[in-house]
This record gives C-alpha cells, sequence and structure tokens, in this order.
C-alpha cells in the first residue's frame, strides 16, 4: 500500500494550519475578535506548544479546524470498511460497480502462527495463497466475459483485492484512527496495523502535535466480550432471511405531529395532542397534510424523533452502500473471529451465466480456508480469503429523516439490487406501524414526482408523469 498526505503539507501550509488550530485554543481566553487572535498567533512553535497544552487538558475540540486529505493507494477493503466505519471522515472511493477489477491486485500477508510469529511455512503458504488468489481474480474476469455485469462479478472478489480511496479527515479523528490501527484489537490484522504505522509517520511530520497522546498510549487487545463468551458460548450464525424490524416508536406517526406542533407553539405535550386532536375533527386529513408539510421541510427535525431499530442480512460487497450512511447507528459484526464461510449468496445473473465456476471457486475458497486453519495460520491473515458473496447480520437505529434519506438513494432503479431490497423491506415495514410516514418513502420519482439521474434516468419518472396528466 501507500499512503500520502496530498492537501496541507507543505511547510507554509503546515504552519498555516497550525496557526488555525492555535488561534482556535486561544479564543475563548484572550480579548480582540477572532481576526485579531488569528493574526496573534504568528509564531509557529509558539502555536505548536499551545495546542498541545490544551489537547494534554483534553480539550480537542480545537484540532477539529485541522483537516488534511489523504491518498490511499491499492489498500484492501477491509481498510475500506473500518474507515468508512469513523462517521467524521469523507470518502471517495474506486466503485466495483463500474471499474474491472481483473487487474486491480491484491494484498499478500506474512502468514502468523496462533502465537503471532511467523509461521514456519511462510513461503510454501505464501505461495499457496497468491496462486489462489488468481484462480479468484480469473474467476471474476471469466464471469464478466460470460456477460455478467461487473456489480454482480464482485461477489466472487476476496477481500484482499487492492482498492483506492481519498478520505478527507479532522486531527481528531485522524487520532482516533490511528490509535485503534497500531494499538487496538484492529491491530491483529496486518493491513490495518500497516496503514496505522503509516499514517503515525505522516503525522509525525504533518501533524506534530497528535505525537505526545498517541505514544503515551498502551495495547489493548480486549475484543470487550470476554465475560460475555465466559458465560455463554456462541451459538451458530444463521443468517436472516430478510431485513427484519426489531423496535421501534410507539405511535410514531403522532409523535413527529405532536413535536411539530409542541415547537411551534412552544406548548405542552398535552397542548399539543388536544390540538391534533381538534384540528383532525375540523379536516379528517389534518394529520396527512401535516405530515406532507413536514415530510417536504428544509430541516425536517421532527422526524428526528422517532426511530427504528432494524436487522439487515447484508452481504461485504454491499455493506459500505449502508456504513457510508453515517447518521445511524449501525453494528456490524468484526472481521474477527472469522465468520462461517458457508454463509454466502449467488447474485441471480450469476446463477443464470456462470454458477458452476462460481460454485466451484467458492468451495476452492472454504477449502483452503479449512486448511490454513488446520496448520495454525494466525485467524488475522485469514480475513482476506472473505469474499465479497460473505452474508452477515447487522444491526441498526435510524430515525425517520434518515430512513427518509436513504429511501430516497437506495429505493430508485438505479440502486444495486441488493441494498434496494433492503431498502424496500425498510418501506414496506415502518409503512405498517407508520402509515403516514411510510407514505414518504421511496425514491423522488414516487415522492416527489422529480429524478436527478438525469440522462441515465430509468425512465419511471416519465411514466408517472404521464399518468398523473391522465388522472388530471
Amino acid at each position: 500500500m501507500k499512503i500520502e498526505l496530498i492537501g496541507g503539507c507543505t511547510k507554509d501550509e503546515l504552519e498555516k494550519r497550525i496557526q488555525y488550530v492555535a488561534a482556535a485554543g486561544k479564543l475563548s481566553r484572550f480579548p480582540g475578535n477572532v481576526i485579531e487572535v488569528l493574526e496573534s498567533c504568528n509564531d509557529y512553535e509558539s502555536n505548536l506548544k499551545l495546542i498541545k497544552r490544551i489537547i494534554k487538558m483534553g480539550h480537542k475540540s480545537i484540532i477539529e479546524h485541522d483537516f488534511l486529505v489523504f491518498a490511499l493507494c491499492d489498500v484492501t477493503p477491509i481498510i475500506e470498511q473500518t474507515l468508512i466505519g469513523y462517521r467524521l471522515t469523507s470518502f471517495t472511493i474506486k466503485s466495483r460497480r463500474e471499474v474491472d477489477f481483473r487487474n486491480a491486485g491484491f494484498y499478500v500477508p506474512e502468514f502468523r502462527n496462533k502465537n503471532n510469529e511467523k509461521h514456519s511455512k511462510n513461503e510454501q503458504l505464501q505461495k499457496e495463497y497468491k496462486e489462489h488468489m488468481k484462480m479468484l481474480f480469473n474467476t471474476y474476469a471469466n464471469i464478466v466475459d460470460k456477460g455478467v455485469n461487473k456489480e454482480d462479478a464482485r461477489f466472487i472478489l476476496p477481500y484482499c483485492f487492492h482498492s483506492n480511496i481519498i478520505m478527507g479527515v479532522n486531527g481528531r479523528e485522524l487520532e482516533k484512527i490511528i490509535l485503534a490501527l497500531k494499538y487496538s484489537k484492529l491491530s491483529n490484522i496486518p493491513d490495518l496495523k500497516e496503514l496505522g504505522n503509516k499514517l503515525y509517520d505522516i503525522v509525525k511530520e504533518s501533524v506534530p502535535y497528535l505525537i505526545p497522546n498517541i505514544d503515551s498510549q498502551k495495547e489493548d487487545l480486549s475484543s470487550g466480550f470476554e465475560y460475555l463468551e465466559g458465560l455463554e458460548k456462541k451459538p451458530e450464525i444463521k443468517i436472516l432471511d430478510k431485513t427484519k424490524m426489531i423496535s421501534y416508536t410507539t405511535n410514531s406517526d403522532d409523535v413527529v405531529l405532536e413535536s411539530n406542533i409542541m415547537y411551534h407553539y412552544q406548548c405542552s405535550k398535552e397542548t399539543a395532542k388536544n390540538i391534533l386532536n381538534n384540528i383532525s375533527k375540523k379536516d379528517k386529513n389534518a394529520k396527512e397534510k401535516i405530515m406532507n408539510d413536514i415530510m417536504h421541510k428544509e430541516e425536517r427535525r421532527e422526524l428526528e424523533q422517532v426511530s427504528f431499530t432494524f436487522q439487515i442480512p447484508i452481504s461485504l460487497s454491499i455493506l459500505t452502500h449502508l456504513t457510508r450512511h453515517r447518521m445511524h447507528s449501525l453494528l456490524v459484526p468484526e472481521f474477527l473471529p472469522m465468520w462461517n464461510q458457508e454463509n454466502y449468496i449467488t447474485p441471480e445473473a450469476i446463477k443464470t451465466n456462470a454458477n458452476d465456476i462460481y460454485e466451484e471457486a467458492v468451495k476452492k475458497n472454504i477449502e483452503i480456508v479449512n486448511k490454513f486453519k488446520d496448520l495454525d495460520v494466525n485467524e488475522g491473515d485469514l480475513i482476506y480469503f472473505y469474499l465479497g458473496n460473505q452474508m452477515l447480520n447487522v444491526i441498526t437505529t435510524m430515525n425517520a429523516r434518515n430512513i427518509q434519506w436513504i429511501c430516497k438513494l437506495r429505493c430508485c432503479n438505479k440502486a444495486q439490487w441488493q441494498i434496494r431490497y433492503i431498502a424496500k423491506d425498510i418501506v414496506k415495514q415502518v409503512s405498517e406501524v407508520a402509515p403516514l410516514i411510510g407514505k414518504h418513502l421511496g425514491p423522488t420519482c414516487i415522492t416527489d414526482r422529480y429524478c436527478g439521474e438525469g440522462k441515465e434516468c430509468c425512465g419511471l419518472i416519465n411514466k408517472l408523469l404521464e399518468a398523473d396528466k391522465k388522472q388530471n
């Protein structure tokens, strides 16, 4: 992998960045307006000392004013999924839906044993690993050549393939990332630890105020589940058939409507409830009309007053489609311990056009994983055998505003099919318990008679508008 800081790294840029952070730290306790305080922070060494002193006291919000942009070249999707989990970062990632990955290349770990030492058969294991990965990439190429689109062919790609990312991150989040990659349980995964070390080296030169706190940390490899596992044996992993709502805010529609009245009139909940009952007697469609107004407001904070919790079966290939929506509380199983690789999905296009070579490749992958396990290879090195078709159950809680946003994008016919099915299941289940909210969930062509896809539109919007004309 190659990691480069592509912004804010020249001497002048570094000094300016440090000046802004120092000014943020100085502003609350010094006289003068913000411009005067900024101009007073004109000495690099003094600024650096001030920043270190302030963050040592625990006041780290000032380093959120330092923003850096990194180019992450030839990193694995293991890194990709891990980093996307940090919500205050910004990413652009090469699309597996649009780009042919047959020649992308892949990561090769130095294999370790259970004691975290170099495996005695490392060279032999690496040779067999490389041959196997080439087979998987050739299978991917054969599937594409058989007419299966790249979107579906990627389900056979191993999770060691090279991805490329542009990442923007502030100083505070960067510190969290480095600490986790270098010192937590994540450090048992080779390329994550390598990334942590490379980011640390860059930080030494370009974000020096972070170094004292990073250096003071100690390694903590605990999983956080030791107590639980000591009391209860882990059950067999069973993947859900489809998305399942497991809890929700009772009377969600009325909660949203009453909150709208409460904050607008600054009244109590009881008063708001009475008002809602009164206007509903005057107009039987009052609730629907108010909800329509809420759903089309700019802020729509009322929708954030209710939440829905789902357990969702999803593949590794599509997991980032869900993770990248930052404003929901997503619980994703950790890569370790290894999941059951028999839990995989086969896209319909592959079943129709390339099922034999796909199933043969999946079977060989499971066999070699079991072989490496029998040779006591460290589990942290086996995760690169995960395939994109690997299924897992995730849990998330979303407020209604976030659900509306996700469904606008993911219910679209242009969305990837698995995430589209998930989004449609969410719409269906929310509609059953909150019909007024549910009425406004879905792609924009249906909810707002608008499509932003331009020439790449699926054509549904034109049919809907034509149908509207005939009705009117």
